[in-house]
């Protein structure tokens, strides 16, 4: 059976398409992915901060990636976004090095990893939008972490990245997600939003909808961060946007136990087809690095564990196949927002590049 017609049998969508750093691909052709990681974070403010967020070193990336790649994976997200430490053009030598597909991230993060001077902070919400527009659809900026972007590669960002702290998006977090808001309308690119211990998602959610975003376009991630309010965790579920969990192998906050009793409270209720898994990784993550788990995590454990509590395969199957390829799939839009015809409501599709 070849990948065409498993993910015709499984529900993929075919009518959008994923950008990847090395160019678009149809979503039958994503296989198995993981959802929020972090393959390279530049030396600078946010590992200042916290030293575990610098991923510098090309050849240990490179050999996570293989050691994820030799138990099927095929693609990653990274969560990185632009002027904030991501390396877009190590992105691209890594996946065309080890043949994994790599959805790059535009857009912005907590603003605690910029420092006060930084550009970010002043650009206007249209000058925003227009950047965040301009890596989705003719490539992305280097070398500004500490200065405008200037100097763009041909490489595209294929997701666009939000985070609010708990608050949720209020006061200069405003300005940040309506720019956001605003270049998913546009261009139909997929939202992956952090929510800080799983703060703020409603209001986020509410946001982004606000803005015509629709929800199969949100993908919020972690959200398992803190598990004790399982009626808030189910309200942010019901809303219909993608849920992508991460608190797997990180046990300050929870057991990989308790992280599978969740998933299967969220499949009690219905809602695997929301499901998307990561390892949200960093330094201390990375085996390549002197880290505890690495890549191949969800697989060397985490698989096995969910098994033993009756997920079935075909489940894994959708939370790292035919889901992602649903959610990180560019979607139509109704003209009026994204190049559709408002005058008569017609579905136009999102021209690829």
């Amino acid at each position: 059976m070849d990948r065409t017609e498993n993910a015709t049998m499984t529900g993929i969508d075919n009518g959008g398409h994923i950008q990847t750093v090395t160019g678009n691909i149809r979503p039958e052709q994503l296989g198995y992915c993981q959802s929020h990681e972090h393959l390279f974070i530049a030396d600078g403010h946010s590992a200042k901060l916290v030293p575990s967020l610098r991923l510098d070193d090309f050849d240990a990336t490179c050999s996570e990636l293989e050691l994820c790649k030799k138990h099927g994976c095929s693609a990653i997200v990274d969560a990185q976004p632009v002027g904030c430490g991501r390396m877009a053009d190590l992105l691209l030598k890594a996946s065309l090095k080890t043949g994994v597909s790599i959805m790059a991230s535009t857009g912005f993060h907590k603003l605690v990893f910029y420092p006060d001077d930084h550009w970010i902070r002043d650009m206007d919400e249209d000058s925003l939008a227009a950047l965040f527009i301009g890596e989705l659809e003719n490539g992305m900026f280097t070398g500004c972490d500490l200065s405008r972007p200037e100097h763009r590669i041909s490489s595209k960002a294929g997701v666009i990245k939000t985070a609010s702290d708990r608050e949720g998006p209020v006061g200069d977090y405003k300005r940040l997600f309506s720019a956001a808001a605003e270049a998913s309308v546009q261009t139909g690119a997929p939202i992956l939003s952090h929510t800080e211990m799983g703060k703020g998602a409603l209001e986020q959610i509410k946001l982004f909808t606000d803005h015509k975003v629709p929800v199969d376009s949100i993908i919020i991630c972690h959200l398992d961060r803190v598990l004790t309010d399982t009626d808030h965790l189910m309200e942010v579920a019901s809303t219909g946007v993608y849920l992508e969990l991460d608190t797997i192998g990180r046990f300050k906050y929870h057991s990989d136990d308790d992280e599978a009793r969740f998933i299967l409270s969220l499949l009690e209720h219905g809602f695997d087809d929301r499901i998307l898994l990561g390892l949200d990784t960093t330094r201390e993550r990375m085996k390549s690095y002197g880290g505890a788990i690495g890549l191949d995590y969800l697989h060397e454990s985490f698989f096995p564990l969910l098994r033993s509590y009756g997920v079935s395969d075909s489940h894994i199957y959708k939370f790292t196949v035919s889901n992602p390829a649903k959610a990180f799939s560019f979607k139509r839009r109704i003209l009026g927002h994204a190049g559709t015809d408002a005058r008569d409501g017609r579905v136009m599709p999102i021209k690829e590049q």
